[in-house]
């Protein structure tokens, strides 16, 4: 069920979060960019504005015994995340179905990873990423799964970073025309 609970209240959380990342890619030395796109080099990051269409509120339907699923990375390597459950939801109208996985360290912080119609075209050829914590994403049992907040993975900034590719079971066959779009400052080549 797609909501827009809150009323402006989310929408706001949403530009302050992206304000916040600019400026710390733009100014921190702990911004993912090359020095060189730093400062006053800075391209920007580009969104999609605020939709509340792509914003629900879902229960996470738990799998009894979570499997661990190996995550190959985009410089070769692995990571192990438990696949903990699902959710269940439609995009215009299609049925769409994402694995929420976590950390195999114990963490309560869960991965959603997703590709989607938009990848390599308006977004980051490669997918994007949500993250979801109980204290911040969690409402009366249920889980905010807000699109509005998909992020790109820090190889898309920069491809000294490592980073896990997002597993054929979160391909979705719809576009999701919200959060991040693709970096501007991709090098040149570079599929958009």
């Amino acid at each position: 069920m797609a909501t827009s609970s809150n009323g402006d209240d989310w929408e706001a959380q949403i530009e302050a979060q992206r304000r916040a990342k600019a400026e710390q890619f733009r100014d921190s030395a702990r911004s993912p960019l090359p020095v060189s796109m730093r400062g006053d080099a800075f391209p920007g990051l580009d969104y999609f504005e605020p939709d509340p269409a792509y914003r629900f509120v879902l229960p996470l339907f738990e799998h009894d015994d979570p499997e661990p699923v190996t995550v190959e990375t985009t410089a070769d390597g692995e990571q192990t995340y438990r696949r903990w459950g699902e959710f269940r939801f439609e995009v215009a109208g299609e049925p769409v179905t994402l694995q929420a996985y976590r950390p195999t360290d114990g963490g309560d912080r869960f991965w959603v990873p997703f590709r989607d119609e938009t990848n390599g075209e308006t977004t980051y050829g490669a997918g994007r990423y949500l993250d979801l914590t109980p204290d911040h994403d969690r409402v009366d049992g249920e889980w905010v799964l807000d699109f509005n907040a998909a992020y790109n993975p820090t190889c898309a900034y920069n491809h000294a970073y490592e980073c896990p590719l997002i597993p054929m079971e979160n391909w979705l066959d719809v576009p999701i025309e919200a959060g991040e779009r693709a970096f501007p400052g991709e090098p040149a080549g570079s599929e958009h």
